[in-house]
């Protein structure tokens, strides 16, 4: 059986890293982490257009990286945090423009499956988040809602709190892969 990744991605704050740990326990796979988080970590909050391309390189890198380990381990499924739809957003959204690479890379990689998170759940004040306001989340969300309606892999949108929002990522989940 071939590796299946399910994308966990939409605006900050919207409960991505929390699901994706969950989803990888309730099937006892493996995640593939967020490297923004670890990148802005060690070199400081302040970014450039020109980060965002280490970035996207940085978090293919890491999805690499799990990819192998899933398949060493015999998992039938990844579930990864952000990809490149994510950088591109990201890019966009904050400088107007978005690297070839980023954009080339969207067109090479294939998932399986992709969840957005919505909106629903509240804001919470992190240094590395940018907008907390309502009008820039509700604008990102209709961007991330915008590219998956318009790409040919499954999606659903997870909404919800706590378990529940667990819950029906699950049942987005086994309606289309494990129906």
């Amino acid at each position: 059986m071939a590796l299946q990744k399910i994308v966990i991605l939409g605006p900050e704050s919207t409960g991505k890293s929390t699901l994706c740990e969950a989803l990888a326990k309730h099937y006892n796979v493996f995640q593939c982490p967020e490297y923004a988080r670890q990148f802005l970590t060690e070199n400081g909050l302040k970014y450039n257009y020109e980060d965002l391309l280490t970035i996207a390189n940085g978090q293919l890198t890491l999805e690499d990286e799990w990819t192998q380990k899933s398949i060493e381990n015999k998992k039938n499924t990844l579930v990864v945090d952000t990809d490149m739809y994510v950088m591109k957003v990201w890019c966009e959204y904050v400088f107007q423009n978005a690297h070839t690479f980023i954009l080339e890379k969207i067109n090479e990689r294939k998932y399986d499956l992709y969840l957005l998170c919505d909106i629903d759940l509240p804001w919470a004040k992190d240094e590395m988040r940018e907008y907390p306001d309502p009008q820039p989340r509700a604008e990102l969300f209709a961007i991330y809602k915008d590219l998956l309606m318009n790409q040919t892999t499954p999606w659903g949108i997870v909404s919800g709190m706590g378990e529940e929002r667990t819950k029906n990522a699950i049942k987005i989940i086994e309606a289309h892969l494990f129906s």
